[in-house]
């Protein structure tokens, strides 16, 4: 695998980005439903990078994050350069790698973990977070209810970013049962803000 050097111009100044090559010459750039040749995981999405642009202000030091479905880690890059203890997590052992090599190049420390949202039972036992992330991990319409369940396990309050994707929007509409949803736009993409509405105690039951 070809690998390139990238440079990230955020808030607070750059971050360098390690990106496979093939991937690299497919920007984020075509319509909501566009849908890459190459792994997911290794495309430069802009809803990861506007959640990055989104963090770069926030207090995060001495936090606890998750991100879930990271990719190269752009929002988890940027939580821990802001001085949070960060955990990013993918399904893909290559974006993991990535993820890493990418902390090395930008002088953080970032660690990693395998997760499958359907049997995530180690993850929830190393939380919960005081904050969870996700960018534009909703594109397929199985993964609603699989991240509604996990959801309540890992945190109180979480910041997702998508483009307008329709199962984003049925995700929402689900969770507003129990989250508040805040909505605000960064570079074009929704950035939610949920917040538990649901009694503390009910944190930590087993999944469903």
């Amino acid at each position: 695998m070809s690998i390139v050097r990238r440079r990230l111009s955020l808030p607070f100044g750059e971050l360098r980005l390690l990106q496979p090559g093939e991937a690299a010459e497919l920007p984020d750039e075509g319509p909501v439903e566009w849908a890459p040749l190459v792994p997911y995981w290794s495309v430069l999405w802009r809803s990861g990078v506007a959640l990055g642009r989104e963090l770069a202000g926030s207090g995060l030091a001495g936090m606890g994050v998750v991100e879930l479905g990271c990719g190269l880690g752009v929002p988890s890059l940027v939580a821990a350069r802001a001085g949070a203890a960060v955990l990013a997590t993918d399904g893909c052992a290559e974006a993991l790698e990535l993820v890493e090599q990418n902390a090395r190049e930008n002088g953080l420390h970032v660690a990693t973990a395998c997760v499958d949202w359907g049997c995530a039972d180690e993850l929830v036992a190393r939380g919960p977070f005081d904050l969870v992330l996700a960018a534009d991990v909703l594109y397929e319409r199985a993964s609603v209810a699989l991240l509604l369940s996990l959801l309540p396990h890992l945190g109180r309050e979480v910041w997702l970013a998508d483009p307008g994707r329709s199962v984003a929007v049925e995700f929402l509409e689900h969770a507003r049962r129990d989250w508040s949803v805040a909505t605000s736009v960064r570079d074009g993409m929704g950035i939610h803000r949920l917040r538990a509405i649901s009694p503390a105690g009910t944190l930590g039951l087993p999944l469903r």
